[in-house]
C-alpha cells in the first residue's frame, strides 16, 4: 500500500450507488487541478514505492507494531486536518462504525503489522513485489465471492501467469533456497488481506451515504484505536528515538498513508479509477529500484523477470469481458 491500499477503499467506493434525484445525478463542473495530474500520478507512485524503503528503515529503529502505529497516528493526523479542512464529519451509526472496524482491521492494522513484520527477514524488494501479487489474490477471490465477476479465459489466464511470476520470484525450482519463508508468507498474507477487505466492503458499506473521506478517515482512526491497544500488549516503550527511523515512520503516515489517499481522490475523481488504479504497476518497480540503490539489497534475475510476469497477470485479471 507500501502499497497503501487505502486505494482499496476508494476503488471499492467508487461502486457505491446511491439514490439521487434528476438535479443531484447531472455531471458537475470539475474543479481546476493545480498540477497536472500526471504529475500527480508519478508522485503517488513515488510515494507508494518508497513506503517498502521506510518500512525497513522504521524496523531499524523500533518494533514492527510501533512502526504501524507510528504511520496510523501521522496518517489519521493528515486526514483529520483534510477533514476540517472541507468541514466533513465522521460517519453516523453503529452499523457503519461496526463494518469501518472490519475494514480497517483487514485494510491496514493487519496488513501494515505484516509487512512490518515480514521487512524484519526480507528485503523490502520482496515485500514490493508480494504486495503486487494483491490483484491476483482479488480476482481468485471475487470468483468465488463476487457473483458480478465471472471468470474469462483472458482473467484466468492472467491469474494463471501472475502465480507463475510469484514462483520465479521466490526461486522455486531451486527449493525456494535462501528464502526466508516466514517473512514472505507474512508478505503475501498481507496481500492476501487487501482483496478480502475490500469484498467486505463492497458487501456491507455499499449505497452509504457517507463521503470517501470521512469513510477513509473513520477507517484509519479506528485502525489507530486497534494498534494503540495491542501494541502495548507486544512490545516495550522506547528507551530511545533514533532520528532516521522516527522519519521514516513519520513520512510513511503523513505522506504513504495520509497525503498518498487525498491525492487518491484526486486522480479518481479527474481520470477515473481505471487509469488512477495503474499506479498499482508501477509500485514493485520504483520500490525495487529503491531497495537497491539506497539500501544495497541485492537482486538475483529471479526477481525483476518474475516481477515483470506477476504485473503482465495482475494487468490480465483487470481485463473487463468485452474489453
Amino acid at each position: 500500500m507500501c502499497y497503501e491500499v487505502v486505494w482499496v477503499i476508494v476503488a471499492a467506493m467508487t461502486t457505491v450507488t446511491t439514490s439521487r434525484t434528476p438535479a443531484e445525478a447531472a455531471p458537475r463542473p470539475r474543479p481546476r487541478a493545480r498540477l497536472d495530474w500526471r504529475l500527480r500520478f508519478a508522485a503517488l507512485s513515488l510515494i507508494w514505492g518508497f513506503s517498502f524503503l521506510l518500512i525497513k528503515v522504521g524496523t531499524d529503529g523500533f518494533a514492527p507494531f510501533q512502526v504501524t502505529l507510528g504511520r496510523l497516528v501521522f496518517g489519521t493526523a493528515v486526514l483529520a486536518a483534510a477533514m476540517a479542512a472541507k468541514r466533513e464529519r465522521l460517519p453516523r451509526g453503529a452499523r457503519t462504525w461496526g463494518h469501518l472496524a472490519v475494514a480497517a482491521f483487514l485494510l491496514n492494522a493487519l496488513p501494515f503489522s505484516l509487512f512490518a513484520y515480514s521487512e524484519l527477514t526480507i528485503p523490502s524488494t520482496l515485500a514490493g513485489i508480494c504486495n503486487a501479487t494483491s490483484p491476483l489474490w482479488g480476482m481468485a477471490l471475487s470468483l468465488v465471492a463476487l457473483s458480478e465477476d465471472r471468470p474469462t479465459r483472458v482473467r484466468v489466464a492472467g491469474l494463471g501467469i501472475g502465480f507463475l511470476g510469484v514462483l520465479t520470484v521466490l526461486g522455486a525450482w531451486q527449493g525456494f533456497h535462501g528464502l526466508d519463508t516466514t517473512g514472505t508468507v507474512m508478505a503475501l498474507l498481507a496481500s492476501l488481506s487487501y482483496p478480502i477487505g475490500w469484498i467486505y466492503v463492497r458487501r456491507t458499506l455499499a449505497g452509504s451515504s457517507e463521503s470517501h473521506l470521512s469513510l477513509t478517515g473513520a477507517q484509519l482512526l479506528l485502525a489507530t484505536g486497534q494498534l494503540a491497544v495491542v501494541t502495548p500488549l507486544f512490545t516495550s516503550v522506547p528507551v530511545r528515538l533514533p532520528v532516521l527511523p522516527l522519519l521514516a515512520v513519520v513520512a510513511l503516515g503523513a505522506l504513504g498513508t495520509g497525503l498518498a489517499v487525498l491525492i487518491q481522490y484526486g486522480l479518481v475523481a479527474e481520470v477515473g479509477p481505471t487509469t488512477a488504479q495503474m499506479v498499482t504497476y508501477f509500485i514493485p518497480v520504483i520500490a525495487t529500484a529503491a531497495g537497491v540503490a539506497l539500501l544495497g539489497e541485492s537482486l538475483a534475475w529471479s526477481t525483476p523477470v518474475g516481477a515483470v510476469i506477476v504485473l503482465a497477470g495482475a494487468a490480465l485479471t483487470q481485463v473487463k469481458k468485452g474489453a
